[in-house]
């Protein structure tokens, strides 16, 4: 059986002007074309040949020498090539780019950047792109707590956090507690595991340790005081949403930064602010 989406290995059934006609497990009623310009020279009836299977501009089955960056079923990292009135269309080293459907894009997707997709067929077996990833990320990554990881936004929801695909394969996320900083889809994101969940899922962090985040941090906030020309309007009892949107850090965080800042002399409390010294 032909199956789209799919590289296969056919058989050379026929040769035409335009091509030859490749078929699967000897079935002459099932074929399809590879164009001209493909064909190896060389190639003859009864050899075969390792080719992918897609549909050209009229929706007609086609086979192609190339190998795609992606097969159905699979997910990869694709670059958006152009937006259209049907939706957008990926580069995915083919011919022909592919298409990702507006019902199957879980943001509006920009000229250029690159977002990790699943390729699947729809009803009427031609392929598609979709952001909705999820279902194909794997639970069992070889990661345990605090390995660092690398991976891309999938999606961002309010009330739980950013989910992330680590190594654009495993699950993880990074709970809302732990999002000191605006994320999108598409970004890709360096962290440290907090957890490895009972179902395998990882949560991330996008900080280290309380003792090693400290240096960071403290840098962070000297460097905000001195480009606000030496004092701050923030202290040990601020709003913690108005720490994290100055500073990106918790107000735990920020308090034992702060702390570290004071030992070294080089801050002092003034006025419900701090000021350099």
């Amino acid at each position: 059986m032909i199956k789209t989406g799919k590289v296969q290995l056919l058989t050379v059934e026929r040769e035409a002007p335009f091509g030859i006609f490749l078929t699967a497990d000897g079935n002459k009623q099932e074929e399809v074309l590879l164009p001209g310009k493909e064909v190896p020279s060389g190639l003859k009836i009864g050899h075969q040949l390792e080719v992918f299977i897609y549909r050209d501009s009229k929706d007609r089955p086609i086979a192609t020498t190339r190998r795609p960056k992606v097969q159905v079923g699979e997910m990869a990292v694709l670059r958006v090539a152009e937006n259209t009135k049907i939706g957008a269309f990926l580069d995915w080293g083919l011919e022909r780019d592919l298409l990702l459907p507006f019902k199957e894009q879980t943001t509006k997707v920009k000229v250029n950047n690159d977002y990790l997709v699943a390729v699947y067929t729809d009803k009427s077996d031609r392929l598609c792109a979709t952001m909705d990833v999820y279902k194909y990320l794997d639970h069992q990554s070889p990661y345990q707590q605090n390995d660092h990881v690398k991976g891309r936004v999938i999606q961002v929801k309010d009330d739980l956090g950013a989910f992330i695909a680590v190594d654009e394969k495993y699950h993880g996320l990074i709970p809302k507690h732990e999002l000191f900083r605006a994320l999108q889809v598409g970004d890709v994101i360096e962290g440290r595991v907090t957890k490895v969940r009972d179902d395998g899922k990882l949560n991330i962090s996008l900080r280290e340790k309380a003792y090693v985040q400290m240096d960071k941090d403290s840098e962070t906030i000297w460097n905000y005081i001195v480009k606000k020309g030496g004092r701050i309007p923030l202290n040990d009892k601020s709003d913690p949403e108005k720490i994290k949107a100055a500073l990106g850090m918790s107000k735990n965080a920020f308090k034992r930064a702060v702390g570290r800042l004071l030992k070294q002399g080089k801050i002092k409390f003034v006025d419900e602010g701090i000021q350099k010294i």
